[in-house]
């Protein structure tokens, strides 16, 4: 079984109206929905939700894998808007704010066809010193969220496989303009990876 663990209901809503064509209604937080070898759950923004949600999933349940998606925010112009980023790499980014400055790492597999692979912060508090905060981030990850790095260690926990791709929704740079189709992007780019081998969903 192959679970999927998005961010938000409207994320989830495009995919599953895309994969049922439209037989299935839209699904709220923390409330798990199988159709046959897919586990669909939205766990919503940030990392306690994230942390409880992805433990209540795997507790109740026992998926092969997770993929864990949604959106995320470039912290460079070598990152564009709308594409797809197979994290490598997550960092649990709030120590550096909270002044413990030595922050969890946790590498992953990226098994996808993706624009591109690269280093994903998972932060929840607003940077004190945003400019400051940017550089020192950009210098170690390419894109930022607010979840992955929840799941992905509560998934590491229990022994199941994690893998992370987000749509890069907008950019710090205050001259890039957001993503027109976000969940749409999510949306065709999971359909597309089920159609593969190497995304297992028994």
């Amino acid at each position: 079984m192959l679970g999927i663990v998005f961010t938000t209901p409207d994320d989830a809503a495009t995919f599953l109206h895309q994969h049922t064509a439209g037989r299935t209604d839209r699904l709220e937080e923390d409330t798990p929905l199988q159709l046959g070898n897919l586990l669909v759950v939205v766990t919503g923004p940030g990392k306690i939700k994230a942390t409880l949600a992805t433990e209540r999933l795997l507790q109740s349940h026992d998926p092969d894998t997770l993929i864990h998606t949604g959106r995320c925010t470039a912290l460079s112009d070598d990152v564009s808007v709308d594409s797809v980023v197979g994290a490598s790499f997550v960092l649990e980014g709030d120590r550096v704010e909270l002044e413990a400055p030595t922050y969890p790492r946790m590498p992953l597999n990226c098994p996808y066809d993706v624009e591109r692979e690269g280093t994903l912060v998972s932060q929840d508090h607003t940077p004190n010193g945003e400019d400051d905060s940017l550089n020192y981030w950009a210098r170690l990850a390419d894109v930022r969220d607010s979840t992955s790095y929840a799941v992905a260690y509560v998934a590491a926990q229990h022994g199941t496989p994690c893998h992370v791709a987000k749509v890069v929704h907008s950019s710090v740079n205050a001259e890039t303009s957001p993503a027109s189709a976000p969940s749409e992007t999510i949306a065709s780019f999971l359909n597309g990876a089920l159609d593969t081998a190497d995304l297992p969903t028994e």
